[in-house]
């Protein structure tokens, strides 16, 4: 592991910073100011879920048309560009006075944050790495909950010293300032694909590349649409709604904080162990139990009588979470090959952006009509149950 490290680093690091780097365009991260936008611009639960849910509809579809960037564009010139449309996002949170300047911001901050950052780092993981290809996801998935336990209560603290609006200020000075630069540099020197011969990458199955009409007509893609959508729809409505939850059950989000290191940890953990399987015996194997602990702690929500209960529940969830992230970011070049994986991907994370936008904007109108989160948090859970008992024969199909 440490000559791995060694070898690697600066493609490592670039990964692990472009993680880190989108938690300023997810959700747990927005949704810490949904109470004073909320307030700012006289919106419900469901005005800001729509919003929201709107905002990102709108980075899926940008995405799904411009995630093909990542094969055409060289990444020492995607990323920082990226980056400074990011910091710009963050300074128009910052500035912008409308209910229009709020929704572009929104917009902004979720395709390039948790959209072309994401999609970016995982088609650079795929292509770089092949036999430690899960081991490398794995490590550069620490950004993802390095950013949950660094940023939250930095977040708040500086909220109430200096007020929402210039704490975005703050964040797009660090993204302008510190995460540009550090691209940059990092970025300095580039490293071709590693796979077969003559540079072409590693194919997928039967042996070849496949383009996007072609994984569009093979049935394993629509077969795993319904995995793709739900753990970033229940992942993104679970802190969405965080400030909603303490209101229903009578917490304090101080409180209710320990759950974000909690999630981190089980987030890590159950990653690399992920990776490790994916390595070892192919992720197709996880497919059938990877939402399971995410019906468990969803329908802890609704149960949990303390704030113990809720990060339980966010410690239970984590590991579905460290689960999908490393199962997709191997599974899919492993499947279709890396020539055209930027392609690929953009399919697979536009889907996933518009889990996260519709769950918002669905859980926020039960909201309005009286039926609170925690309620919904049983229907989910049941929702995970078959969807684990339907994955199983399309793993095996896919195995054979």
């Amino acid at each position: 592991m440490f000559r791995f490290l060694a070898e690697n680093r600066r493609w490592l690091a670039t990964g692990l910073l472009l993680a880190f780097g989108s938690s300023f365009g997810q959700t747990y991260f927005i949704s810490l100011f949904a109470g004073e936008i909320r307030a700012e611009y006289g919106l419900s639960d469901g005005d800001w879920g729509l919003l929201y849910t709107l905002a990102t509809l709108g980075s899926a579809a940008l995405l799904l048309g411009r995630g093909s960037w990542a094969d055409t564009v060289p990444l020492s010139r995607l990323a920082p560009l990226v980056a400074a449309a990011f910091a710009g996002a963050a300074a128009l949170m910052a500035l912008g006075t409308s209910i229009w300047t709020l929704g572009i911001s929104v917009f902004l901050l979720r395709f390039c944050g948790q959209g072309m950052f994401s999609h970016i780092k995982m088609t650079a993981m795929a292509r770089w790495f092949v036999a430690t290809r899960g081991r490398a996801i794995a490590l550069t998935n620490l950004g993802y909950p390095l950013g949950e336990v660094l940023l939250p209560l930095p977040a708040v603290l500086l909220m109430a010293a200096i007020g929402w609006r210039a704490s975005w200020g703050v964040v797009a000075a660090v993204i302008a300032l510190a995460i540009l630069p550090a691209l940059l540099v990092l970025l300095a020197r580039n490293r071709a694909p590693q796979g077969s011969a003559g540079g072409e990458g590693a194919p997928g199955m039967d042996g070849r590349h496949w383009g996007r009409a072609e994984v569009l007509r093979h049935w394993l893609f629509w077969a795993l649409i319904p995995l793709l959508l739900t753990p970033g729809f229940i992942g993104t409505v679970i802190f969405f709604h965080q400030v909603h939850v303490s209101e229903v059950k009578g917490w304090t989000l101080q409180a209710m904080a320990p759950g974000y290191p909690a999630y981190a940890a089980a987030t890590v953990s159950t990653a690399f162990l992920a990776g490790w399987a994916a390595d070892r015996f192919g992720p197709a194997r996880i497919l059938p139990v990877m939402v399971l602990p995410m019906a468990a702690g969803i329908i802890l929500i609704g149960a949990a009588e303390t704030p113990l209960g809720w990060i339980a529940a966010l410690g239970v969830t984590g590991i579905t979470q460290g689960m999908a992230g490393t199962t997709w970011g191997t599974l899919l070049p492993a499947v279709y090959g890396t020539r055209h994986l930027g392609a690929v991907r953009s399919m697979a994370t536009a889907l996933m952006v518009l889990s996260t936008a519709i769950g918002p904007g669905i859980t926020g109108v039960l909201i309005d009509r009286g039926l609170d989160f925690p309620q919904q948090g049983l229907a989910m859970g049941l929702w995970c149950l078959a969807l684990s008992v339907a994955m199983v024969p399309v793993a095996r199909k896919l195995l054979r």
